[in-house]
């Protein structure tokens, strides 16, 4: 569905145009917060391992290596969530049209919600922070994890693109799920009994994400392929109709 959802774009190349806008202002944003991250790595690692400091000089070096492996990891899926989270609440006006326009051509939304700008920009901002709160709940602990040799540096970084795909699949879906006057919790529900669905849709998304620039492309592609996953859960057709 994420590879449908760039048909569809390219086949509407002014849908692409509307939903890369947001995408544009948020990349701006991250790029420049990664940037400071990575030359700020020394003296984080170093801020975060106190207790090292009595160490031996190759000893330490080799976990505060780690811990910079770790906050870097970090720092790279807080983006990646937040940029899927800032790009859908600044976009929101933009992504309910594109959202509108492709369901539309499926058949359309039986009884659609019509909402607002501010009403869904608070609805955006307030998912958001809840989302948030639950991806702690798991990067916390694997943060920590981060720090036990070649576990942390090799599987703990996996496990952190996991998450994030869940959490930016829960984002992508959102605005569909609003238009249809459903909550988080509903979305939440639905998308775990199809948990691959919501991995195929949020893993490409995340990892393609994480490459600088491609993001801008990749958040409306992402967001159209979350129509279609919604449209999937709520048991409608992701094709569009046959036409006489």
């Amino acid at each position: 569905m994420f590879g449908q959802g760039l048909g569809i774009l390219l086949s509407k190349p002014r849908l692409l145009l509307i939903g890369a806008l947001p995408a544009i202002i948020t990349t701006a944003l991250l790029i420049g917060g990664l940037v400071t991250l990575f030359f700020s790595l020394d003296e984080l690692a170093a801020l975060v391992t106190p207790f090292a400091d009595t160490w031996s000089e190759g000893a330490r070096n080799v976990l505060r290596i780690a811990a910079s492996v770790v906050l870097f990891a970090a720092g790279l899926m807080l983006g990646s969530f937040l940029f899927s989270a800032l790009t859908l609440a600044i976009g929101g006006p933009f992504y309910e049209t594109i959202a509108e326009k492709v369901e539309d051509d499926l058949g359309g939304v039986p009884n659609a919600v019509d909402l607002g700008f501010f009403t869904l920009l608070g609805m955006g901002i307030a998912d958001t922070f809840r989302l948030l709160l639950r991806s702690l709940m798991f990067t916390v602990p694997l943060f920590f994890a981060g720090f036990i040799p070649v576990f942390g540096q090799f599987v703990v970084p996996a496990l952190i693109v996991l998450v994030t795909s869940w959490f930016m699949a829960l984002e992508l879906i959102g605005v569909p799920f609003y238009r249809r006057g459903m909550a988080l919790k509903e979305r939440r529900d639905l998308l775990r009994k199809r948990r691959m669905l919501g991995f195929g849709l949020g893993l490409p998304a995340a990892l393609l994400c994480m490459i600088p620039i491609l993001g801008i492309i990749v958040m409306p592609v992402a967001f159209v392929g979350g129509v279609l996953v919604a449209r999937e859960l709520v048991g409608l057709s992701s094709t569009a109709p046959a036409r006489a």
